[in-house]
């Protein structure tokens, strides 16, 4: 299984960067032309492109997690709070849940960082 990472805009560049010389598909909402909108858009835009979300904002993880809550299909979340993890372990635990993720595992799910 191969995931791609949709990346919220509060994520350091350098977790792009890492991932992708690890060979990870990785799309910010960035140069996807979609930084500055609101959480629900940027989580509606990463379920139809089918990519995997990365965010360390707070609101972020509530929009998920109301999502999850109702049962309404949405793109995986990792969430990670910001204050807690390095850029390093950061690349390490996305690269980590790239490759060991099964498919019925990236739907209309939330996860944390750091994983254990």
């Amino acid at each position: 299984m191969s995931v791609e990472y949709y990346f919220d805009e509060n994520v350091p560049r350098a977790i792009a960067e890492g991932l992708r010389l690890k060979g990870i598909d990785v799309l910010t909402v960035q140069e996807d032309g979609f930084d500055q909108r609101d959480d629900p858009v940027v989580l509606d835009r990463a379920t139809e492109l089918g990519r995997v979300v990365f965010t360390f904002d707070d609101d972020f993880l509530r929009e998920a997690t109301a999502r999850s809550t109702a049962g309404s299909p949405f793109a995986t979340v990792i969430y990670a709070p910001q204050l807690r993890m390095s850029i390093g372990r950061c690349i390490d635990d996305l690269e980590l849940f790239a490759g060991a993720v099964q498919e019925d595992e990236i739907r209309s799910r939330v996860y944390q960082l750091p994983l254990h």
